[in-house]
């Protein structure tokens, strides 16, 4: 196990920290607005969420680069600023934690797909070792390949990631098949946990795609795969569209109540993904301080 990881799970399950996108949008951010580009032009916006995060009790926080690759910055024009976003993210996020929180960097799917001819393999491990050394130069404690529904995007990302000597946490999104246990490309967790153990990963887990009650299963069946920590973050319920704004009905209370759920199925860190807040973080929290160990 990574040393940083064995640290951080010293003391029992690890709390993370929720939705940034989100977050974003209710500081003024518009519907189709990229987020990542907020780390230049609206620094303190950026700052206050992963602030807010650490207040509500996140023992990790991430950083605001999930899509600050240069293949989706290539989309704004901005692929030459994707060093300046990843470090920028990350200082951020540092600057947050003021020491009270770890950073582990964000990095998502390039929005390309390799079985369609969209991209070529060489072209993501380009794009993701890029992002992976930005983020490592810009202080970042950890990285985080996340939403990934292609297992070789995945695998190729976890290798830059690698590269860095930082703890890598890899996850995938479980939304797809009748039970909603398969991703994108029909891959069970049981193949999910072994391909993404194969890689390197130093923590595998799933992540966005649906509501907390179907990750209990899915986080079961990941432990059960491999002998890597588990980390899940789902989000608050499936969203609506309600005058132009996304909204998640799913409160803190409810979220949290499926923690102890979670950590009796093997999860080591906890938090949210699109839909939740400081306040479900910090129900998540409080809920793990007063749960006995399972």
């Amino acid at each position: 196990m990574h040393p940083v990881i064995e640290r951080l799970l010293a003391n029992g399950p690890v709390v993370t920290d929720g939705a940034w996108g989100t977050q974003l949008q209710a500081r003024g951010l518009g519907l189709g607005d990229f987020p990542d580009l907020w780390n230049l032009s609206h620094p303190q916006a950026v700052a206050e969420v992963a602030r807010a995060y650490v207040a509500a009790g996140s023992q990790i926080i991430l950083t605001n680069t999930f899509g600050a690759n240069r293949i989706r910055l290539a989309e704004q024009a901005l692929a030459t600023k994707a060093g300046e976003i990843n470090r920028r993210g990350v200082k951020l996020s540092l600057a947050a934690a003021r020491g009270q929180a770890q950073v582990f960097a964000s990095i998502g799917p390039s929005g390309k797909m390799l079985l369609s001819g969209d991209i070529t393999p060489d072209e993501l491990r380009q794009a993701f070792t890029e992002q992976a050394r930005a983020l490592a130069a810009g202080g970042a404690e950890g990285l985080v390949v996340e939403t990934m529904s292609d297992l070789e995007e995945a695998r190729l990302a976890i290798a830059a990631a690698r590269e860095t000597g930082l703890p890598v946490v890899a996850c995938m999104v479980f939304d797809s098949g009748k039970a909603k246990d398969r991703t994108m490309m029909g891959q069970t967790p049981e193949q999910v946990a072994k391909a993404l153990t194969d890689a390197g990963a130093d923590v595998i887990g799933a992540n966005c795609g649906q509501g907390i009650a179907g990750f209990v299963s899915i986080c079961q069946r990941l432990h059960a795969a491999t002998d890597r920590p588990i980390w899940i973050k789902a989000n608050a319920g499936l969203p609506t569209v309600v005058d132009g704004k996304t909204q998640y009905h799913v409160t803190p209370a409810e979220f949290a109540g499926f923690i102890p759920d979670l950590i009796a199925a093997g999860a080591a860190f906890v938090g949210g993904c699109c839909g939740t807040s400081p306040e479900f973080i910090a129900a998540v929290a409080r809920c793990l301080r007063t749960s006995p160990e399972p």
